[in-house]
Formats: structure tokens, C-alpha cells, sequence
């Protein structure tokens, strides 16, 4: 008989899961070297320690080359349309409680056009976990200006340098109340995989901001053999998890210092928004009537 994960409410399959249960026939069509191959692959890692059939998961993704993803796995998936992936998410887990609901997007599905349900997802609390490809591009559509690509910049929509203040999603989320919040790299890809893990174990939305780097037009200073040189980990930093306000101070230096691992943690997390439409259910359930 299989048991229960108490963290996460996760029931493991009958037999041992694998990297093929969970990788479909789809070859990849990134470019050569992209960073979302190593996402893609420690996503499948994490799942088979989180140890929930493909059936029993649904992902969720915007449009971009990162939100492909869902195409890459035997999971549930569903490619909406541009910065839309959070409000579907939502509607699929409020529907399904039961399924494990993942969501994926690249930095300019989901801090530009989909900026604005962010804010909501994270005050709602569902049990989602967010993923965000985030390369400083908009690499799908020939490297025009994101929201998070750094001041100065050149590219095709910025070709005297970028004069816009780059978003710092690690900073909005954390001020928007989110409490699960981390940053991990392909170029790590064991902390990356136990950091994803960790965010689907939380009983709360969780969000993981995945520096990727894109190979074609991205800047050389992000590219994976750069990452190994530059990140600092925070657990190696001695940070601890649970402050909060060291984590947003830590997360200023988005964009300049490449720290990995869990921002925050929230140590005492509220009631998810599933688990309170299943008490409200259970409350206006009608009472049978004496015989």
C-alpha cells in the first residue's frame, strides 16, 4: 500500500516512477544550448521524488519558448494564450483540488502582459507552483525588449540602449505576500531539481525564478558556463529561510548578484484557497433530513 507524503499530501504511484514516465515522445525545439533544456530535466526529477503519476498533474503554461514545456511531459497540458497561464491554473485547481497543478511562462508572459494577475494568484494562495524561464529576452519572437532586461540593453526594440528599469520578479513577489520564493540556474542542476521539489511540497502558491539563458540572444554574462562562476548559494551564504525581510533585501541585488536557492519560506503558511472552498462545500453541503 502506498503512503502519504504529510508535507504535501502527494500519494506516490504503486511502483517506482522514471524519467520515462513523465517525458513524452515530443522531441524539444529549442535552440541548441537554451537553459530550458535543464529546466525541463529537473523538473522531471522532481517530480519522480514528488512521486505523483502523470495523471494526476496538470500543467499549465502562456506562449514563449519556455512555455513549451507542458508539450514535454505526459502530464495534463494546457498552452493558453499570452500571460494567461495563472487565472487557468486557478480555475483548473479550484475545480480539481486533487491534481497537482503546475504552471511554467518565460519572463515576459508573466511580468508584462500577464503582470496583472500575478498579485491575485499570490492573495488567493492556491496550491500552484509558478515557474519562470526568465532569459531577459523575449527569445521567441527575435530578441525584442523584456521586462526584465537590464537597463542599457541593445536590441531589436531598443537599439540605442534599453533607458527602461528592468522588473525584479523576485522582489515583486515577495512584497505581493508570496510565501514560497526561489531562484536556481541550469547550471546547478541538483540544486535546481530539489529547489522545485521543495516548491511543489509547499502548501501554498510558490514561485521559482529560473535564471535561463538564452543562447541566441541573450547577453554573454548570462550563459550557463558564466552562471557556475557568478552564483552564490544561499545556504552557503547562511541565510535563513523563514526572515522575510532579508530575503527582499537579498532580492535588490537581482540582476547584479546571482544568488540561488530559497529566498523565503514562509514557516507558518495560511490556509490555501483550495483547502477553504472544500470547508465551505463541506458547511453548505445540505444536511439530510430525520426520517
Amino acid at each position: 500500500m502506498s503512503s502519504t507524503h504529510t508535507d504535501c499530501g502527494c500519494t506516490p504511484a504503486a511502483l517506482p516512477l522514471t524519467v520515462k514516465d513523465f517525458r513524452s515522445n515530443l522531441k524539444p525545439i529549442w535552440c541548441p544550448g537554451c537553459g530550458d533544456y535543464g529546466v525541463v530535466t529537473a523538473l522531471y526529477r522532481a517530480l519522480i521524488n514528488i512521486g505523483r503519476p502523470p495523471h494526476e498533474i496538470a500543467f499549465v503554461s502562456g506562449i514563449g519558448c519556455s512555455s513549451r514545456i507542458p508539450g514535454y511531459t505526459t502530464a495534463y497540458g494546457f498552452n493558453t494564450v499570452h500571460g494567461r497561464a495563472l487565472p487557468i491554473a486557478q480555475g483548473i485547481k479550484m475545480a480539481n483540488p486533487d491534481l497537482l497543478v503546475l504552471v511554467a511562462g518565460g519572463d515576459g508572459d508573466g511580468f508584462s502582459i500577464g503582470g496583472g494577475h500575478v498579485p491575485h494568484a499570490i492573495r488567493r494562495n492556491l496550491d500552484l507552483t509558478y515557474i519562470v524561464m526568465d532569459n531577459h529576452i523575449y527569445g521567441l519572437t527575435k530578441g525584442q525588449l523584456s521586462p526584465t532586461t537590464p537597463r542599457g540593453s541593445k536590441t531589436p526594440t531598443s537599439a540605442y540602449g534599453s533607458i527602461e528599469e528592468p522588473v525584479n520578479p523576485l522582489l515583486y513577489v515577495l512584497a505581493y505576500g508570496a510565501g514560497f520564493v526561489a531562484q536556481g540556474v541550469p547550471a546547478d542542476m541538483e540544486g535546481l531539481s530539489k529547489m522545485i521539489e521543495e516548491a511543489i511540497r509547499y502548501p501554498g502558491f510558490s514561485f521559482v525564478n529560473i535564471q535561463s539563458p538564452c543562447v541566441t540572444f541573450g547577453d554573454p554574462e548570462d550563459q550557463m558556463k558564466v552562471q557556475k562562476t557568478r552564483m552564490r548559494k544561499l545556504a552557503a551564504e547562511g541565510h535563513d529561510p523563514a526572515n522575510r525581510l532579508r530575503a527582499m533585501d537579498l532580492a535588490q541585488g537581482y540582476g547584479t548578484e546571482l544568488y540561488t536557492g530559497v529566498f523565503y519560506r514562509n514557516p507558518n503558511p495560511p490556509p490555501t484557497y483550495d483547502q477553504q472552498i472544500r470547508e465551505r462545500q463541506e458547511v453548505l453541503q445540505p444536511k439530510p433530513v430525520a426520517a
